[in-house]
């Protein structure tokens, strides 16, 4: 344990030492994302099923400028107790729509995982994700410097552009990593749960080429994602806390390019933790497999974003509500108008509470 603690301290010191900048499109509550952070989640979790279903809308000061959906569904195959190793499989669907050329980016994802239990308390996971991504903008929407007349622009001038809109599709796949270390201590009326999880990532591995304009060569960068996140319920209490830090890398450093510029070394630290309130669990004369939770949440996203955020736990089900409060440069004109966001999930729990917090284990 004492090599697991080192290694979770060295972890958050590097992620908070780190000159970070934002970057990619994004979620707030990146706990009810977990197959966008990693494709080694996949089906690693307590449980049989699981699905959830996101929705942001961000700059609403700026008329909507984003507007992103998200469905990711998986499971686990083969699952169970006495197995040393078994398959996760998912589904991600993922949409966002940008910017007054409706800049729309469809994907739509398979993920594989594998599972494998080194110990009663370790189990490692590595997945693969890959699938198509569309693409699409509407280029007769926009502005362009050659209809300024001076003055204002005017809509009907020529534009000189020859196309009114761009249409592609392109592959993309990731590859990723996790390990997980928990007990349980198991009393009368409830459990008690320690679990913490580190994963690495690499999204866009293949890095697609993105041909927003006829001849384009353009390239996305790969994106890296290292995250912590965890699970520490109080004994004897019903407090439980979820510290979580996440940290974001795409692209590299190129001096001919402004600092500023969102893909050149882009960096983004998320870290924050929900305070949850246990407010009422399974029995073992029941064997209800179950436990309510109301949580209340503070995340920080580096030079962008304060983030409140409230989870309510009913059994199987999660429904969560966030709003980002925006305190980066633009706040002049978002009038510090961030994202709201909302996230629904659901979770077929493989097991009663108290037989097992861990199936996987």
């Amino acid at each position: 344990m004492k090599h697991i603690y080192t290694l979770i301290l060295v972890f958050v010191f590097g992620t908070l030492t780190t000159n970070l900048k934002a970057q990619d499109i994004h979620f707030s509550m990146v706990d009810e994302t977990p197959l966008l952070i990693n494709p080694a989640n996949t089906g690693f979790f307590n449980g049989y099923f699981r699905s959830n279903i996101n929705y942001r809308n961000q700059w609403q000061a700026m008329g909507k400028a984003f507007q992103t959906m998200n469905l990711n569904v998986d499971a686990g195959l083969f699952k169970h107790r006495k197995r040393k190793s078994f398959l996760g499989v998912g589904l991600v669907l993922f949409q966002d729509v940008a910017g007054t050329a409706k800049f729309t980016r469809t994907n739509a994802l398979i993920n594989v995982s594998g599972i494998v239990k080194l110990s009663k308390n370790s189990v490692l996971s590595a997945g693969i994700s890959g699938g198509a991504v569309g693409t699409y903008a509407s280029y007769s929407k926009l502005k362009w410097a050659s209809q300024f007349d001076g003055n204002e622009f005017v809509d009907d001038a020529d534009n000189g552009e020859r196309f009114n809109y761009r249409s592609f599709t392109t592959t993309d796949f990731g590859v990723g990593l996790a390990y997980e270390y928990s007990t349980v201590k198991i009393d009368q009326d409830h459990d008690d749960f320690t679990r913490f999880r580190i994963g690495i990532a690499a999204f866009h591995v293949n890095r697609p080429k993105q041909e927003m304009s006829p001849g384009s060569t353009y390239r996305l960068p790969i994106r890296w994602v290292g995250s912590f996140t965890s699970n520490f319920d109080f004994e004897d209490t019903r407090y439980t806390i979820t510290p979580t830090f996440i940290v974001q890398r795409q692209g590299t450093k190129d001096n001919n390019i402004p600092q500023d510029y969102s893909l050149n070394g882009a960096y983004q630290l998320y870290m924050g933790s929900y305070l949850k309130i246990r407010l009422a669990t399974g029995t073992k004369v029941t064997g209800q497999k179950t436990q309510n939770a109301f949580g209340i949440g503070l995340f920080y996203r580096t030079k962008d974003a304060l983030i409140p955020a409230i989870l309510y736990e009913a059994g199987d089900y999660a429904f969560g509500v966030a709003y980002d409060v925006n305190i980066s440069g633009y706040r002049s004109a978002s009038r510090y108008q961030g994202g709201f966001e909302v996230s629904l999930r659901y979770n077929k729990l493989a097991s009663s509470l108290f037989a097992t917090r861990s199936e996987y284990n």
